[in-house]
């Protein structure tokens, strides 16, 4: 299961890419000089500076290795390589729900995710709704407010 691929566009590939840079560049060197100088104060046992140094050291290395997979893993997609009209990752779809309201998502990756800037992760219960379907079909999504319906109006590979 790790040596699945992780899907996401170029933008958010870059993205993850310059958070893993300034984790290793900035907040790695602060996190060691942080736990020398608590070091320096004495008595390791009652040191909380020392030991929120050394837990947020672990949450820091923790991030770097998630994002190194996820960039080791990755699959970078340009949606406007793509065509045709079925819904697939990258694709922006324009949804009616049941008030005839227009709504517009773009599939992406977990990392890129971000509902209110219109971008929906493929995984999420929407996202896996949606993927295979083509336009004119109407799609079930069941949400902690209740059961949504829409249908697919566009599909479109910007």
């Amino acid at each position: 299961m790790a040596s699945d691929k992780v899907p996401m566009l170029a933008e958010g590939h870059h993205k993850l890419e310059t958070e893993l840079s300034k984790l290793k560049k900035f907040e790695r060197p602060s996190i060691i000089e942080a736990i020398e100088v608590a070091r320096a104060h004495g008595d390791l046992s009652e040191n909380a500076e020392y030991h929120a140094a050394k837990e947020r050291q672990g949450q820091v290395e923790a991030q770097i290795a998630d994002m190194e997979d996820q960039l080791s893993r990755a699959l970078v997609i340009d949606p406007t390589s793509l065509s045709g009209d079925k819904v697939v990752f990258g694709a922006t779809v324009t949804l009616l729900d049941e008030d005839e309201k227009q709504v517009r998502y773009q599939l992406v990756g977990q990392v890129e995710a971000d509902a209110s800037h219109g971008r929906i992760s493929y995984a999420s219960p929407l996202g896996r709704a949606l993927i295979g379907r083509v336009v004119g079909e109407d799609v079930e999504v069941s949400t902690p407010s209740g059961e949504r319906y829409y249908e697919i109006a566009k599909v479109e590979f910007v």
